[in-house]
């Protein structure tokens, strides 16, 4: 089969690569529905993230299963599934405890911006759908695997209750659904630190109540003047970047929480300003598992709409172009059919 390889800075390459098959009893092997670029693909491809050799890439994904391993037992060829970009067995004690991500048996998914691909641990791992989806329903179930996950985690981990002032850091896939996982959660009033008007649309779509364009010291005085000089009672950190993570902590209204969910590059924390900041941080890579089948039943009931993150459908054989979009921000995300 032919699938996406990173060689190296902007050199994404679609190839012939092998066929994946079952290698072990607890593995399934699918096949791709529909897959996309994650914005920490960029990292990698902007050679942030030095990689040593040429790398099958793509972490998000769904499809159709087509053979399980003889150890697998809830899912079965046929099914339409979602899994996480963390392979998990989902009865360890860190899975039990909702953190799949971190599971003691983790394997990363990689190479699902290809036609097939094979899944670990897929008892644990892979979500089946109550049935095959119908076509326009497919961005939002791929959104799932990862984004929407990673949105909801933030808005969870920053503790977003009813009625509570939210200010999201980062405008892209991960910031946008956070936003949406705000305005699920009831949060009263959200604002979006947003420079790009198209984002600003979507972002007041999913439940934005005010734009903040400005960054560092004004960014925070501008969230500061909307909330009598107080800061958000949560803040969700979607970048990963020092100045990200400084602007969210200042953000923050002493006593308040921040989720962290953008990959962190470069960042370090002023250990004194964090001490007197009075703040709470919880974040790390999203443990999506653990939110699939409440995001699934909300997909699938038509209550929620992530897949309006992607504004650019290309044929997986140009996922190149995928890359170079989304690296100049002329889409927010791109998904990818075979």
């Amino acid at each position: 089969m032919r699938g996406a390889v990173l060689y190296g800075p902007k050199d994404v390459r679609f190839e012939e690569r092998p066929a994946p098959r079952i290698a072990q009893p607890t593995d399934a092997v699918i096949r791709i529905t529909a897959a996309c670029v994650c914005g920490s693909d960029l990292w990698p491809y902007r050679g942030i993230s030095p990689i040593e050799r040429p790398t099958p890439m793509g972490h998000e994904y769904c499809g159709i299963v087509e053979e399980v391993g003889s150890a697998v037992k809830s899912i079965r060829p046929g099914q339409f599934v979602i899994g996480s970009f963390f392979a998990s067995d989902n009865t360890c004690p860190i899975c039990r405890a909702g953190y799949q991500t971190s599971c003691q048996h983790r394997e990363a998914i990689a190479g699902a911006q290809a036609p097939v691909l094979r899944v670990p641990l897929a008892d644990g791992t892979l979500v089946p759908t109550p049935d095959i989806p119908p076509d326009d329903l497919i961005p939002s179930l791929l959104a799932l695997s990862d984004v929407m996950g990673t949105g909801w985690f933030a808005a969870d981990a920053a503790n977003v209750k009813p009625g509570a002032t939210v200010a999201v850091v980062g405008d892209g896939a991960v910031g946008l659904l956070a936003v949406l996982s705000a305005k699920l959660k009831d949060a009263g009033r959200i604002i979006v630190m947003s420079r790009h008007e198209v984002r600003q649309k979507l972002a007041r779509a999913f439940g934005a109540t005010d734009i903040v364009a400005e960054r560092g010291d004004v960014g925070v005085a501008r969230i500061k003047d909307l909330t009598d000089g107080i800061g958000a009672d949560s803040v969700l950190e979607c970048v990963g970047t020092s100045e990200s993570m400084t602007q969210a902590i200042r953000a923050t209204r002493p006593g308040g929480s921040i989720g962290y969910v953008g990959v962190p590059h470069g960042v370090a924390l002023d250990g004194q300003r964090l001490f007197f900041a009075h703040v709470h941080l919880h974040g790390g890579p999203a443990p999506v598992r653990r939110f699939l089948p409440q995001l699934i039943d909300l997909a699938w009931n038509r209550k929620i709409d992530p897949g309006k993150v992607f504004d650019l459908t290309l044929p997986l054989a140009e996922v190149a172009e995928g890359y170079r979009a989304m690296d100049t921000r002329r889409a927010i995300k791109a998904l990818l059919r075979p």
